[in-house]
């Protein structure tokens, strides 16, 4: 089976998803309660069919504006010197005011997953 992919929105309260190509939703207060949710409904949609998801068949997708305020320890000034982006014009993507291309998109997506990449293999001295 395909990734599944899960539109990820704050709300007052905290998260919610929806499916993009089926007719599921849900919400949650933190991402992990958010992803087992999403499990349970994508589970519930397919159960006449026998299928059964995981969390490893969901994509989470998430817009600028939303993967900002999810993760608020990425520093926005810091990721604009890395990549090589003017400092304002990210601030404005992640404000909503612009909506980058989709070339400015996976340019800013790169420098966050090799920052995670680069985090995933660090190692503390003990």
């Amino acid at each position: 089976m395909r990734k599944i992919e899960m539109i990820v929105e704050r709300t007052n309260t905290g998260y919610c998803a929806y499916a993009d190509k089926y007719a599921v939703y849900t919400v949650g207060k933190d991402l992990a309660e958010l992803k087992s949710n999403m499990v349970e409904a994508l589970n519930l949609y397919f159960e006449d069919n026998g299928k059964t998801v995981t969390v490893n068949d969901i994509k989470v997708s998430l817009d600028l504006p939303h993967f900002f305020q999810f993760y608020k320890v990425i520093n926005a000034k810091a990721l604009s010197k890395r990549i090589g982006m003017n400092q304002s014009l990210l601030a404005q993507y992640i404000k909503g005011v612009k909506k980058p291309s989709a070339t400015q998109t996976r340019r800013i997506l790169n420098g966050v997953q090799q920052v995670g990449k680069e985090l995933a293999e660090m190692q503390f001295l003990l």
